[in-house]
């Protein structure tokens, strides 16, 4: 008897995916040891970069992790800043020729 997909593959998480937003202040569960809990959002994707608002300290975090860790909102990006990044970065990578 074979096994269906959906006994295989991990259960869809109940919550959305956060939206981020390049230059979002966040303030997370854990506090850096420097005493900062507040960190800016300056690097998206699969991995989240952020920077110690109390420290300069800069880390990458798995979105997943920074999910779990976060606390709340302290302070929103500009959603246009982040659409144009995003942009630029589509645009940068055009996609490979695949004709052989």
């Amino acid at each position: 008897m074979a096994s269906r997909a959906s006994d295989t593959l991990p259960a869809v998480p109940d919550r959305p995916i956060l939206a981020l937003l390049l230059g979002d202040v966040v303030r997370l569960r854990r506090t850096h040891p420097c005493g900062g809990d507040t960190w800016l959002v300056d690097r998206l994707g699969a991995d989240i970069g952020l920077r110690c608002q109390t420290c300069g300290r800069h880390v990458l975090i798995e979105r997943a992790t920074l999910e779990r860790r976060f606390a709340a909102f302290v302070q929103r990006g500009d959603p246009t800043i982040t659409a144009a990044v995003e942009d630029a970065a589509g645009k940068a990578r055009p996609a490979p020729d695949r004709r052989s």
